[in-house]
């Protein structure tokens, strides 16, 4: 290990090797009196994800090329790579079926870090079959341990399955109609008899998907459910249902599309651009799409893209990253605890859902009271207002970091003006009107320039008043504080807008209230 640590952390990890290494020799020592079925202990030690793939799936050897390639590329480059030093034969000469099979292994094992059991018992096996037109191809046999939680990786398994299939200089699978009927048969019979999938794909996609991936997608059967119209085809070796294969066309290739596209497009891989089409039929899709997928008796917060809902706001906190969203304190006790640190929440973007954490620099939920008083509720109120809540208005901000709409390849929503974009301004606008004299900008606003100083290092300050927040504005050009920025996009109709302006008219003691407290 060639990791550089402090000499407190590295005696406290010399101490974990030294009570593992004793642990391993009393478990060493208990198996030698032949009481257990094995003389040894079969865990084997692995010192990073290099030994733990040559361990899990081999060749031997791998291990030295995986820490090599680390220092050069990246996860999926390095699976790629490997799989070309195997099908070469770097690891020892092999006939193509068994060199296939060892490629496809050793690259799903790197896909999934070896923290899962797909490259192992997911893959039965890989063989070499041949065309209705006497040409060879490859064909992929997915067990039932292959799961939807992984469809990336499945995925990309069968783009390693092509890429190795060019390797060998094999031809591409070529169905034929009840080959496509079949497995669109099949899907469906699964999905009526033993469990639905994470994505809904309709039929003609799924021919559409089969007929262009270049291996054959097939698999052991994994469940006492049989087809009844497309039985006994000679390419498929079983009448019942095959999951694993199910899993990784419907929730893998077609599911997640997108993120596949991204990573081969990076890859440099030419032969899957029809991706794209089902990219583009996803994004016909209606926004409310996913929410197809809710099981009964979930609560619903918002409807999507629905006013009163989470605001989508930009960035990350110390607790959230990828796929872990940030939400007030108060909104999780405003939705009666239902969302807690660690929910998993479907969402509308940019993935299919996220774990919710606490992040009390958002913006705060806002309720109608019974008394028809509107509040925003913080950690403070919230005793006060707790059994008195008759709406939620506002659900409150939901924290986002741009890496997951990265991630998944989907388009930037417009944010809310929020206090990053604020200062942003404010800082523009003290540079180009006062050249970046603050006490002069300070005089200006009636500010004292330690206060003036303090608010632009940290804008979430409640220091700044109503009236100060106005002044700056006047005085520097720019929009109103965020705190003071009332949600006027509330306002539907034309009627509405009258409504308030006739209110604010007949109440000027109120409005001057409002405008200075």
């Amino acid at each position: 290990m060639t990791t550089k640590m402090s000499p407190n952390y590295q005696s406290y990890v010399d101490s974990l090797e030294k009570e593992l290494m004793q642990m391993y020799r009393l478990s060493d020592s208990a198996r030698e009196k032949g009481l257990d079925p094995a003389l040894k202990t079969e865990c084997i030690i692995a010192q990073d994800i290099a030994d733990l793939v040559e361990g899990l799936v081999g060749p031997k050897g791998v291990a030295a090329s995986i820490r090599e390639l680390n220092t050069k590329f990246g996860r999926e480059e390095i699976a790629f790579k490997i799989a070309e030093q195997i099908v070469e034969g770097k690891f020892g000469q092999m006939e193509p079926e068994p060199a296939a099979e060892q490629a496809i292994r050793t690259a799903l094992a790197i896909f999934t870090e070896g923290l899962t059991a797909a490259p192992i018992q997911g893959v039965a096996q890989v063989k070499i079959k041949t065309n209705l037109d006497r040409s060879r191809y490859l064909a992929i046999y997915f067990a039932g341990p292959i799961r939807s939680a992984g469809g990336t990786d499945q995925a990309l398994t069968l783009v390693v399955g092509d890429f190795v299939r060019r390797l060998l200089g094999l031809d591409r699978y070529k169905p034929t109609q009840e080959e496509l009927s079949r497995f669109v048969e099949e899907l469906r019979v699964y999905e009526r008899s033993v469990g639905r999938f994470q994505y809904h794909i309709p039929d003609e996609e799924l021919k559409k998907a089969i007929t262009l991936i270049p291996v054959e997608v097939t698999g052991t059967e994994s469940d006492p459910v049989e087809v009844s119209s497309y039985r006994n085809l000679p390419r498929v070796e079983t009448n019942r249902v095959r999951g694993g294969a199910l899993r990784v066309v419907n929730d893998g290739i077609v599911g997640r599309s997108l993120k596949v596209l991204i990573i081969i497009e990076k890859l440099g891989f030419q032969g899957w651009d029809w991706l794209r089409d089902f990219k583009k039929k996803s994004e016909e899709k209606k926004s409310g799409g996913f929410m197809d997928d809710v099981i009964a008796g979930r609560p619903i917060f918002a409807f999507p893209s629905r006013r009163g809902g989470f605001r989508l706001r930009y960035g990350r906190s110390r607790n959230t990253g990828l796929s872990a969203v940030g939400i007030h304190p108060a909104t999780m006790l405003v939705v009666e605890s239902f969302l807690a640190a660690g929910t998993q929440m479907r969402l509308e973007l940019p993935g299919k859902g996220g774990v919710t954490m606490p992040v009390d620099s958002l913006e705060s939920p806002v309720v109608c009271l019974k008394d028809g008083s509107v509040v925003r509720v913080t950690l403070d109120n919230f005793k006060e207002v707790k059994d008195k809540v008759a709406k939620i208005l506002f659900l409150g901000d939901i924290l986002i970091s741009f890496g997951d709409f990265l991630y998944t390849n989907k388009t930037l929503p417009p944010s809310g003006y929020v206090e990053e974009w604020w200062i942003k301004d404010v800082k523009d606008a003290l540079k180009n009107g006062f050249g970046g004299d603050l006490e002069k900008a300070a005089e200006t606003v009636n500010l004292s320039p330690v206060k003036l100083k303090n608010l632009l290092e940290n804008p979430f300050s409640d220091e700044l008043t109503a009236k100060e927040a106005f002044a700056l504005s006047g005085a520097l050009h720019v929009p109103l504080h965020p705190r003071f920025t009332f949600f006027w996009s509330g306002l539907s109709s034309v009627h509405e807008v009258t409504l308030l302006k006739d209110w604010l008219t007949k109440a000027p003691p109120l409005m001057n209230q409002l405008m200075w407290i």
